[in-house]
């Protein structure tokens, strides 16, 4: 096999991978970010302190499980967490990620 061909088959597979990775809906994220979200995460991801993990442009899959993960209360212990997350639909959750992992990760941010 051709080292343009290998490439192409490469590509095409990720391709594929990240289609079927979102399931959810950027913009109705967008609008359970700002409602819930924002206050501490920020209304983009970017995080409102330096206490809060920044969301913005993390891989939607990794955030849809840590959203699920803080929801089951067995991998991921936060007492603020997850009683945000308890109220989550899998679609919420799905809608969630697709939402921030849109966004521009920033690589400096003032506080």
């Amino acid at each position: 096999m051709s080292r343009t061909f290998s490439s192409l088959v490469l590509t095409l597979g990720l391709l594929g991978a990240v289609a079927a990775q979102a399931s959810g809906n950027a913009a109705k994220g967008e609008e359970k970010a700002k409602a819930v979200c924002a206050a501490c995460h920020g209304a983009h991801g970017e995080s409102a302190g330096p206490d809060f993990p920044k969301l913005a442009g993390q891989p939607a899959d990794y955030l849809e499980h840590a959203l699920k993960h803080y929801k089951g209360g067995v991998r991921r212990k936060n007492a603020i967490m997850m009683g945000m997350a308890a109220g989550l639909s899998e679609q919420d959750m799905a809608d969630l990620a697709a939402y921030f992992s849109s966004q521009e990760a920033g690589l400096y941010t003032k506080y």
